[in-house]
């Protein structure tokens, strides 16, 4: 790769022909705010001291990494260690990001924070992280997100957010999106819009990739730890992309570690159900930024579709389209019957139930390790926990016994 073009060291706001800014003149002094508070604080030590207070004694990092030996006979018995960001306070990644924007709302002297969450663990951080810093919290999720993940509506509630149920569009992560940039352009002087993932216009994706780039860290030194060398690859999966990128990025240096992205294929990529933007799409703007995007031939952004509500998004951050587009990274689809393959798998073999996002990921391993072999290590990103996936689940394994209410 060429080093000067590499996006390790690119602070945007492109990373090769993807990312920039595409957005309302109104928001531009906004965004050019929070770029000018990020670079202070990320050189200051007090701000640097109090976050990483915050992830010791709030969130529980390190996480820890575990090792799943009787799954991975079903992988070519390649040895997988899964690096458990489902131990995390509120259960998945997006603590990591949401405590370092919280703590910038407060230095920019603002009250309020708006996000948007699909399957609700961006909405559920942001919550938790409003009521620890005493801050007004809106959440954005499109209606039908509200159905899939009712148990993270009434986290949200009981920590004290407003839920917006949005009803346009397909009633999903995109729509909620579309409300939430809607919302901040009215507020943009009292509100910061958290973002959630490593998409929208600069300096999100480069922001987001710097708050969610200690799960790599960490998990770039346990697997040394743990098997003496680097993994022969890293796999998680790929929605916006914010854990992805998080494992990811330590290791873009190391060439001889592959990258792997598993994306949503739903009903499969041969069809119109599916959210496997960077197999499917092409370059368009979509939310501030130049990525790929599902869109059709008059540049329409397309519906996506899959069962993980998290992965369900016709967009993909631009770095991501940059490693795609550079070759240091590969991404490949994964339809929902190979992922709830994979969850039960995991639930059967190693008591971890896991969130129907990660299980993408599982998937892939398991593609992986079959064509790597028993002397390969092969790291997973486990992004979160599937206590607010089993709804879903019962209902794809007729797990409930007839009359019974739903979980």
């Amino acid at each position: 790769m060429n080093e000067s073009a590499s996006p390790a060291r690119s602070n945007g706001p492109y990373f090769g022909d993807f990312g920039g800014r595409f957005v309302p003149e109104a928001l531009i002094a906004a965004l050019d705010e929070i770029d000018a508070a990020y670079q202070k604080a990320s050189n200051d030590p007090e701000y640097i001291a109090e976050l990483n207070e915050l992830h010791r004694t709030y969130t529980g990092r390190p996480s820890i990494m575990t090792e799943v030996p009787r799954f991975a006979e079903h992988a070519g018995n390649a040895r997988i260690l899964l690096k458990r960001e489902d131990l995390n306070h509120t259960g998945s990644h997006k603590i990591n990001n949401v405590l370092g924007q919280a703590l910038l709302t407060k230095r920019m002297g603002k009250t309020r924070v708006i996000a948007e969450t699909g399957a609700g663990q961006h909405g559920v951080a942001t919550a938790t992280a409003a009521a620890l810093l005493g801050l007004d919290c809106t959440i954005y999720m499109g209606a039908e997100d509200t159905r899939r993940q009712a148990l993270n509506v009434a986290r949200m509630r009981l920590l004290g957010a407003e839920v917006v149920a949005v009803e346009a569009g397909s009633q999903t992560l995109k729509d909620a999106i579309n409300e939430a940039f809607r919302d901040w352009v009215a507020s943009v002087e009292t509100t910061h819009y958290l973002f959630g993932t490593v998409a929208g216009p600069h300096p999100f994706p480069a922001l987001v990739r710097d708050l969610q780039r200690i799960v790599g860290v960490e998990a770039r030194e346990q697997v040394q730890e743990i098997t003496g060398r680097l993994p022969d690859a890293v796999v998680a999966c790929v929605g916006g992309g914010s854990n992805a990128i998080g494992i990811f990025h330590p290791f873009i240096d190391d060439a001889q570690v592959r990258l792997i992205g598993c994306e949503a294929a739903g009903d499969g990529v041969d069809t119109a159900r599916h959210a496997a933007t960077i197999t499917q799409g092409t370059p368009g703007v979509l939310h501030g930024a130049h990525s790929l995007m599902l869109q059709d031939e008059d540049g329409q952004t397309l519906e996506s579709h899959s069962i993980s509500a998290g992965l369900d998004y016709p967009g993909v951050g631009p770095e991501h389209a940059w490693l795609a587009a550079s070759g240091r990274a590969e991404y490949r689809p994964v339809t929902d019957t190979q992922a709830m393959d994979a969850f039960r798998l995991l639930c059967e073999t190693e008591g971890i139930i896991p969130a129907i996002e990660s299980a993408h990921a599982l998937s892939g391993a398991i593609d992986l390790g079959k064509e790597l072999g028993p002397e390969s290590v092969i790291l997973v990103s486990l992004s979160g926990r599937g206590d607010k996936d089993v709804n879903t689940a019962a209902r794809w394994f007729e797990l409930l016994d007839e009359g019974a209410e739903q979980l």
